[in-house]
């Protein structure tokens, strides 16, 4: 786990620059990436963060963003200390090769993107957790909103791209392709499998961490007969998804930021349902 333990001014930042030059071909699915980057004010700053085992999170002028922490990919060259940067900046290393880099790159994405201010124009949707007898947090999410569509449909292909929690009750209503790099339970396909499965899928559901592994224009454009919702709080909610031809935007904003800052750094506490809330953006009907 890399926290800095204070904070610093932009006038105090490392001189150092981060720059990815290979990623700027305007015809390339950099295009994903380099289209959030560059909607990003200019005079935003990073005041803190935490790349943590399980999750990282990024704070600065505008507000506190989260990502998953995705481990592995290339070697790791961008290790100075990133607090008093633009925040701009920092979110260029979503495009880095080296995968806890890019989850501090996403995290710093939705330090601007995932706001109230920016979402409730769009007709945002959040969701508010109620405690069950069991001191368990029941939430709404993506996949039980869709089930009365996916139900109505029948012998509806469903493909869930990372293995979410609970995501075998899919299989109680629809055909059912759980797609994962890490194959842990007999439900699973080993991810590659994509090009076979996604273009026939009736219902795509794609896990935000394949922002940070570099997997989304792909997926997205195998995904484009059907219908496609973005999941998780990695889920960078920007309406140019739609423009992806991404349905619905479930992902999340910081409710609490000290209740992050703890679950982050610990490894503990509540991060979804306290700290963190769910959010839907869906696209506007034509």
């Amino acid at each position: 786990m890399s926290c800095p333990e204070r904070t610093c001014t932009a006038n105090t930042a490392d001189k150092r620059n981060i720059s990815l030059p290979e990623t700027h071909g305007r015809n390339t699915p950099w295009k994903f990436y380099n289209h959030l980057i560059g909607k990003m004010p200019d005079d935003i700053y990073v005041r803190d963060y935490c790349l943590g085992t399980h999750w990282t999170y990024m704070e600065a002028d505008c507000g506190m963003g989260v990502s998953f922490t995705c481990k592995g990919g290339g070697k790791r060259t961008h290790k100075f200390d990133l607090r008093g940067r633009r925040l701009k900046e920092v979110a260029e290393l979503a495009k880095s090769w080296n995968f806890e880099e890019a989850s501090l790159g996403v995290a710093a994405l939705n330090a601007w993107y995932a706001r109230p201010e920016l979402l409730d124009p769009l007709g945002a949707a959040y969701d508010e957790p109620i405690e069950l007898p069991d001191g368990s947090i029941r939430k709404i999410d993506a996949f039980e909103m869709y089930r009365p569509r996916i139900s109505a449909h029948e012998n509806a292909c469903v493909t869930v791209v990372g293995h979410f929690p609970n995501v075998n009750r899919i299989s109680e209503y629809a055909q059912l392709t759980v797609l994962e790099r890490n194959c842990t339970s007999a439900l699973d396909t080993p991810d590659p499998a994509c090009e076979y499965v996604v273009p026939a899928s009736d219902y795509t559901f794609i896990t935000g961490v394949t922002i940070i592994n570099k997997t989304a224009p792909r997926l997205l454009e195998l995904a484009k007969n059907g219908t496609t919702v973005f999941v998780g709080p990695s889920v960078v909610i920007s309406p140019f998804l739609f423009d992806w031809d991404v349905e619905t935007l479930a992902g999340s904003v910081v409710a609490d930021p000290e209740k992050v800052r703890f679950a982050v750094k610990s490894g503990s506490g509540q991060l979804f349902g306290e700290a963190l809330q769910m959010c839907t953006v869906t696209r506007p009907k034509e």
